[in-house]
């Protein structure tokens, strides 16, 4: 190989890498108003949607736990394709989070079109959304870009179901790289948001042949839970918080909960009953700071989970659609 051929091929490689590299600042000089437009759009919609943070949050772990980070969640199905948002498991995401991503979008586009990735903007407005709600202020890598493939067929094992065991739910973050004790921390997220009666009947209704509910709960907050889910025919709409004593604030209460019995799903009974996840609870219950710290450094990881880089993506004109479809 002559010396010039040599040149290219190390300039090539140079490349390569770059754009491999995810940075804070990704935006700084081709779009300087990135950070100010998602965060004026995630405090608007917050503020008329209190949801929107625990909604938000949620889209973004079941976005990145099927394909990695790569706003795959946001493509809609259409005669020719099947996409994940449609599995069952995704159906009760909320309309709100799609909205808040769409809304940055568009004013995105305005501002720097073909710019900015969908993925980008989700991993943001999470962490924005979080720290607005009284969460920890974390850093977010930039310069994913968005998937191509987005299929149902491939979303079942890759998400904790209510009718997965405790250690399969670990197991699916532990393949992805975590630790017990991060799974312990991304959990805490359950400290904003709500669940559907059908996420949790089967621990207040018909659980036992004694009390019929699942006696690790507090009873008061079964009468409560009961009452509220009465005509939910075991399912429905209605939803409870998952944190009742303060559901629109991230602090370290939901920990506090769970040694009380108001962990409202089973996994959070079991984040407490078990010798593997019981020591990181107390210590999260105990010291909010330690929870934050915990917490911050597991999003900073997850948020780049598969995240996809120069040719392996797209900047998508549309978070719902993929560029080629429309062409």
């Amino acid at each position: 190989m002559d010396f010039h051929h040599l040149i290219l091929l190390l300039l090539f490689v140079s490349i390569s890498v770059s754009e491999a590299k995810l940075s804070p600042n990704y935006y700084q000089k081709s779009c300087p108003d990135f950070e100010r437009i998602v965060r004026e759009t995630i405090t608007d919609k917050q503020m008329s949607t209190p949801t929107t943070a625990a909604g938000t949050l949620r889209l973004f772990v079941h976005d990145c736990l099927v394909e990695g980070c790569d706003a795959s969640v946001l493509v809609s199905s259409n005669s020719f394709n099947h996409a994940e948002r449609d599995h069952d498991i995704n159906l009760s995401l909320p309309g709100d989070a799609f909205e808040v991503v769409t809304r940055a979008k568009t004013a995105l586009e305005l501002s720097c079109p073909k710019t900015v990735s969908c993925a980008d903007i989700l991993a943001q407005a999470t962490r924005d959304l979080i720290s607005m709600v009284g969460g920890p202020f974390y850093t977010v890598k930039l310069g994913r870009k968005d998937g191509l493939v987005s299929k149902a067929s491939r979303v079942e094992g890759n998400l904790p179901r209510i009718s997965k065991s405790f250690d399969e739910s670990i197991k699916i973050f532990e393949s992805r790289g975590f630790t017990v004790q991060e799974f312990a921390a991304l959990l805490g997220g359950h400290t904003i948001g709500f669940s559907h009666c059908k996420e949790f009947s089967d621990r207040i209704f018909n659980y036992g042949k004694t009390s019929g509910y699942d006696p690790a709960l507090n009873p008061k907050f079964v009468a409560g839970l009961r009452q509220l889910c009465a005509n939910s025919t075991r399912g429905g709409s209605m939803a409870a918080f998952n944190d009742v004593m303060t559901p629109g604030k991230f602090d370290n209460m939901y920990y506090q909960n769970l040694p009380r019995g108001l962990g409202l799903l089973a996994i959070d009974h079991a984040l407490y009953a078990s010798p593997r996840t019981r020591p990181f609870v107390e210590m999260f219950a105990k010291d909010q700071a330690a929870f934050f710290q915990a917490f911050s450094r597991a999003m900073e990881k997850f948020s780049v989970l598969g995240a996809k880089t120069g040719r392996n993506g797209e900047i998508r004109s549309r978070c719902d659609a993929f560029n080629s479809l429309r062409t």
